[in-house]
């Protein structure tokens, strides 16, 4: 609403406040999440797409974009670098992120050959709850200094303790508000290093919005920090949740390393109430990635099951919101969870899956 009435009472002058007050605000929200020490440094776009275009038109046109991750990337990452590959403008070398154990040992070790533009790789898998393991030995493994190391954080942003402070200046951070962020749709951002892609050719007015009013010159101009990532107009409404959803977490005293120990603490819940009823596809065998013994992990349970899109349409027939990719069933806690949430999941699954 407020977003709206702002609009309305300022017209064009709006992205005044947008610029002026409003995203400052947000990004010092965001950068006290990830312990940056600039604020500054973060962009913002309404997807997360439009970031990762941005990133490759960063490279030389005249050859291919050599690339490393993995082959549990996000579909966003996943299918546009697939089809430059058809296209023969991506040449990428794809790292298995199963066996989860020995993912970060076996990542790094690829990455120490060198060879790459671009190394790009998840902060929680989104297949496995799995981490990519600590992003300091990632940056300290990649020869070239010159490489861009891009970490996507969509399931690790706002869900997991997350301290840039010591890559700051060496990884991109690429997230959302989606989800954990709990601002829904509209609003991601992008950590930009200093000196990494300083002139991208997907770019658009609002990365020289600080220099409308001078007459154009003969080469493109951009933004300092991270404005030179940002891209054309947008609805800023994502910028106001988000904001929102940071003041109200201030205000609360909330902190992430409390939301991950409540998430925590409701898997643990889940998984003690779910074991004695030995549903097919869902015991702790079947967890993709192990649970417990303080093992790295993202605010979800995947479990292996082929079974798996047939139990999601179960459950939500009985009102339990749960998903699948592939043959992983997916189980997510937060904030808006609560033990007495999970005690009624379990009841109605023992209910409605025994009867499969």
């Amino acid at each position: 609403m407020r977003c709206w009435e702002d609009a309305a009472r300022l017209a064009g002058a709006k992205w005044d406040l947008v610029f002026g007050e409003l995203l400052p605000s947000l990004q010092k929200g965001i950068a006290a999440m990830l312990n940056l020490p600039d604020p500054s440094t973060i962009a913002v776009a309404p997807n997360t797409h439009e970031f990762l275009r941005r990133l490759l038109s960063c490279f030389p046109p005249n050859r291919p974009v050599r690339i490393l991750s993995t082959d549990a990337e996000f579909h966003t990452f996943r299918r546009q670098v697939s089809r430059l590959e058809e296209d023969g403008l991506a040449i990428c070398t794809y790292v298995a992120a199963e066996p989860c154990a020995t993912f970060p040992a076996r990542f790094q070790e690829a990455a120490a050959k060198g060879g790459y533009d671009l190394v790009f790789v998840s902060q929680v898998f989104y297949t496995s709850a799995a981490t990519s393991g600590p992003v300091e030995a990632l940056a300290a493994a990649v020869p070239d200094p010159a490489t861009f190391i891009v970490i996507d954080g969509y399931h690790g942003f706002m869900a997991r303790p997350t301290d840039l402070s010591k890559v700051a200046g060496r990884v991109f951070y690429l997230a959302g508000g989606y989800k954990y962020a709990m601002a829904g749709e509209g609003v991601c951002f992008l950590h930009c290093p200093p000196g990494y892609g300083s002139r991208p050719r997907d770019t658009g007015w609002f990365a020289e919005f600080g220099a409308l009013a001078q007459a154009p010159g003969k080469a493109v101009g951009y933004a300092a920090a991270g404005a030179r990532f940002l891209g054309a107009t947008f609805d800023p409404v994502g910028i106001y949740r988000q904001r929102a959803v940071l003041s109200w977490m201030a205000a609360k005293g909330l902190g992430i390393d409390q939301v991950h120990a409540h998430a925590t603490g409701l898997m643990a819940h889940f998984l003690e109430r779910l074991e004695p009823l030995g549903l097919k596809g869902l015991t702790r065998a079947d967890l993709v990635t192990p649970f417990g013994n303080r093992a790295d992990h993202g605010n979800f349970l995947s479990f292996r099951t082929p079974q798996a899109g047939a139990i999601e349409a179960a459950l939500a027939a009985v009102d339990i919101h749960a998903d699948h990719r592939g043959d992983r069933m997916r189980f997510g806690f937060g904030l808006a969870t609560a033990l007495e949430d999970v005690d009624a999941a379990i009841e109605r699954m023992a209910d409605v899956l025994a009867r499969r």
